[in-house]
């Protein structure tokens, strides 16, 4: 067959350049038709069709074929990857930070894909860069930051959001780093419960691990004040430099909120008692919590809305901390968590654009680009390559939900938290470890008929004398979690998930946790007394 036969073919596997009825109808056809071999996978379970598990080893035999598909061979063969595919926003799923999207997020992303825009640069996007600028401003407004000063820029996930701002700190403390290198003196500090992302991060960058100074946290999983003050000074004492501090505002196993406000104060302070000559960048990792400023301004003793008194007292916890995001020096939001838009969808924010200019490169290390045009971040960017479909996405839900929405959503999804933790505490067999926390993770445990849980929590904690105690009753709790687990795969409970170290003892042992992540519209209260029967289930039957 002769190349043009076969590219009259192909040609026809792409959206066509120009309006043409019949083939735009086949492309909408062939995406309703992806969508409804989806829906066939769909049964009451929170997954997609059955499990299979991966053959990863036949999977490397895979070779490029040799001639050429359909589109709608091909359809069905990537519907077959979603196979098991956990459905997060099944009101019976509440696994991890993983939202449902919307439909307007899903269309955003569609049409970003579809025409390709690449944000570095308004010739290439159009008004797509428009669109970026617009989600920054209204983001900015929305956690304190002034539009006018501030600006972002969409990247490649939340880990790359605190690169962007432990980079900016890096350039601070040690000017010129991006040319001359960096030096040995630079230190970063996070919490012990901040996200692992900090150690991929001061590895890439190059100031190392071992210059990642890691603070315990207190019981309410915030930064201990009093050891970052220490250990701040030891760092300046020795002549070492604090490229970044990384404030965490929503952890993920527990949604510990540091004192923002407290660690700025700290900073200030130290400034000016070691005369410093920059100002030790802070950066608030705020990926989850960042939803929670829509709260900032709402009448909790009116409360309009509705929330029941412990859901109100909740928000209001948050907010406490969550109100003076604007005291940081940049801020990492993910819209693909508390934002409920797909993968990837991440905002990092400035709050002085000035600062982007320690970043930004010469124009004549780009000769081929930026000749005009208005807007040209892709100067000062890591990426050369930025997709629209995180803007899109993002700009979609703040039409879509405005800040009532936002309320509601968020305000839902803590007072179903609320519901379960109590639910959990209505039982002499199960206890909650994180009782006083204020966001929709749920930390607990469960024991053995005859042990008394009002006092283990404690004893276990502190008392290294109850080791083997802590270790028992950990294998027993991943026992309850694999029964639990294997009855949500046969549709008979709900999906949580686990996690092997919710904080260390006082003497150093992991304490394994079951975990409840609720973060989807559709979970109501009959879900969460779904959880809490099987759990009291598997205690009966685990031993």
């Amino acid at each position: 067959m002769a190349y043009r036969d076969i590219l009259e073919k192909i040609r026809l596997a792409f959206p066509q350049p120009v309006s043409h009825p019949i083939h735009d109808s086949y492309f909408v056809h062939s995406i309703m038709r992806a969508l409804d071999q989806v829906d066939a996978l769909k049964t009451q379970l929170p997954m997609l069709g059955n499990v299979v598990p991966g053959d990863f080893e036949r999977a490397k035999e895979a070779r490029l074929p040799d001639g050429i598909s359909s589109v709608e061979d091909v359809t069905t063969e990537l519907v077959n990857y979603l196979q098991g595919m956990t459905i997060f926003g099944h009101p019976r799923t509440q696994q991890n930070v993983i939202p449902p999207p919307t439909i307007p997020s899903l269309i955003g992303v569609l049409l970003a894909s579809l025409y390709n825009p690449n944000i570095a640069w308004d010739e290439y996007s159009r008004l797509v860069a428009l669109a970026e600028v617009e989600v920054v401003a209204m983001t900015s407004k929305l956690i304190g930051f002034d539009p006018e000063e501030s600006s972002g820029v969409f990247t490649f996930g939340g880990t790359a959001t605190t690169l962007y701002g432990v980079k900016l700190g890096l350039e601070k403390a040690c000017p010129e780093t991006i040319g001359k290198g960096v030096p040995g003196n630079a230190v970063v500090f996070v919490s012990d419960a901040g996200h692992y992302c900090a150690t991929n991060v001061v590895g890439w960058l190059g100031i190392g691990t071992n210059n990642l100074i890691t603070i315990p946290t207190t019981v309410e999983n915030e930064i201990d004040l009093v050891q970052l003050e220490q250990q701040a000074r030891r760092v300046l004492e020795n002549g070492n430099r604090i490229a970044a501090i990384i404030a965490t505002l929503g952890t993920t196993d527990s949604f510990g909120l540091d004192d923002l406000q407290s660690i700025a104060a700290l900073r200030d302070t130290l400034i000016k008692e070691f005369k410093l000559d920059y100002k030790p960048h802070i950066h608030a990792d705020a990926v989850i919590g960042w939803a929670w400023s829509v709260f900032n301004d709402y009448d909790v003793e009116k409360n309009p809305l509705g929330f029941r008194p412990r859901t109100i007292r909740a928000l209001a916890g948050a907010c406490r901390r969550i109100r003076h995001l604007s005291t940081a020096d940049s801020v990492g939001i993910d819209f693909h968590k508390t934002g409920f838009a797909p993968y990837i969808s991440s905002l990092v924010l400035v709050k002085n654009q000035a600062d982007l200019e320690l970043v930004t490169r010469h124009p004549e290390q780009m000769p081929y680009l930026y000749h005009f045009g208005d807007h040209r971040p892709g100067m000062f960017t890591l990426e050369t390559s930025r997709s629209g479909t995180g803007v899109l996405a993002a700009l979609a839900n703040f039409r879509l939900f405005g800040e009532q929405g936002l309320r509601v959503i968020i305000g839902h999804i803590v007072e179903m938290t609320q519901l379960l933790r109590e639910h959990l505490e209505g039982h002499e067999g199960t206890t909650v470890l994180n009782r006083d926390n204020f966001g929709t993770v749920t930390l607990f445990r469960t024991y053995p008929i005859g042990v008394d849980t009002f006092l283990i929590k404690r004893q276990e904690f502190e008392d290294a004398n109850y080791r083997g105690s802590l270790l028992s009753h950990n294998e027993y709790n991943r026992k309850i979690f694999e029964y639990v687990h294997s009855e949500a795969m046969e549709g008979r409970g709900v999906v949580i998930s686990t996690t092997d170290c919710y904080r260390r003892t006082e003497y150093g042992e992991p304490i394994v946790a079951l975990k409840s992540f609720i973060l989807s519209p559709f979970v109501d209260e009959v879900d969460v007394e779904t959880v809490v029967s099987k759990v009291l289930e598997a205690r009966g039957k685990v031993s």
